[in-house]
C-alpha cells in the first residue's frame, strides 16, 4: 500500500500502522522508515509518523550506518523531530551497534557419546538414585539444553514417550540424546532398558526427530546404544 503523505496513522487500516503491522505480521515485515516512526511515536500536523521517518532516511540515501553517525542536534533539525525523539533514534541504533558488536555465544556441539557423557556429568554424577534426562539438539548438533524427565528410585525411573517428544517439539529440536543413570554402576542395560529405547526410537522416527543414542551413565563411565549397534 502507499502511504499517504498526509493525515495520521490512526487513520490508516489498522494492518498498515507500524505498531499493529509488527503485531499481526513480526518485526521483519516492517520497512526501516516503519521501524523508525516507532521509534518517534508521532509526525506533525500534515506528515505522518512514517513520512518523517521516510525523509529522515532519504537525508542518509537510506543507509542505516549513516544514520547512526547523526547527532541529537542532526535529528532534531527534521520537522516533528525534538531532542526526546532523537535520543530514542539514537539510543536505539546504539543497542543495534552493540548487539553485532557481540559474538553469539558457542554452543557445544556433540560429535561422540563421549561428548555427550561430558556434558552430562554435573546433571547426573554422584546421584543416589535413578533419573532420566534428555540432550536436546538442533540440526547441526549443537546442544540446545538438557531437560530432566523424571526421577526415581534406587533400580529404576519412567521414562513418558509423550512427555519426552512434548519437550523436544516445544525448544524446536531437531534431535535428542537418552540418558538415564544406574547408582550401582553396573553398564550393561537391561531388557527393559532396550525396550524402552526401541519405543522411543521408533516414536523419533515418526516425528522426525531422531534418538541419536542413549547413554547408560554411571560416575566412572557409560554404555552406548549407538556405539554398541544396538539402538
Amino acid at each position: 500500500m502507499a502511504y499517504q503523505t498526509s493525515g495520521t496513522i490512526q487513520s490508516w487500516a489498522e494492518e498498515d500502522r507500524p505498531r499493529e503491522k509488527l503485531m499481526l505480521k513480526g518485526k521483519a515485515a516492517l520497512s526501516e522508515a516503519e521501524l523508525i516512526a516507532i521509534l518517534i511515536n508521532s509526525g506533525t500536523v500534515d506528515l505522518t509518523a512514517v513520512d518523517v521517518a521516510k525523509i529522515i532516511l532519504k537525508s542518509v540515501n537510506n543507509n542505516l550506518n549513516d544514520l547512526a553517525k547523526l547527532s541529537i542536534k542532526d535529528l532534531s533539525k527534521f520537522r516533528g523531530i525534538g531532542e526526546a525523539k532523537a535520543i530514542s533514534v539514537i539510543a536505539a541504533l546504539e543497542l543495534g551497534r552493540r548487539r553485532k558488536e557481540q559474538d553469539r555465544p558457542q554452543r557445544a556441539k556433540v560429535t561422540c557419546s563421549r561428548d555427550a557423557y561430558n556434558e552430562m556429568i554435573p546433571h547426573l554424577i554422584d546421584k543416589p538414585h535413578e533419573e532420566f534426562w534428555i540432550l536436546l539438539m538442533n540440526r547441526a548438533n549443537e546442544i540446545l539444553r538438557p531437560v530432566q524427565i523424571s526421577t526415581g528410585g534406587i533400580s529404576g525411573t519412567v521414562a513418558d514417550p509423550k512427555l519426552i517428544f512434548k519437550q523436544a517439539i516445544e525448544h524446536l529440536a531437531s534431535s535428542l540424546i537418552l540418558f538415564h543413570n544406574h547408582p550401582s554402576g553396573n553398564l550393561m542395560p537391561s531388557q527393559a532398558d532396550k525396550d524402552l529405547t526401541k519405543k522411543l526410537r521408533d516414536a523419533g522416527r515418526l516425528l522426525d526427530i531422531p534418538v541419536l543414542d542413549h547413554l547408560i551413565f554411571t560416575d566412572k563411565s557409560y554404555f552406548s546404544f549407538a556405539d554398541e549397534g544396538i539402538l
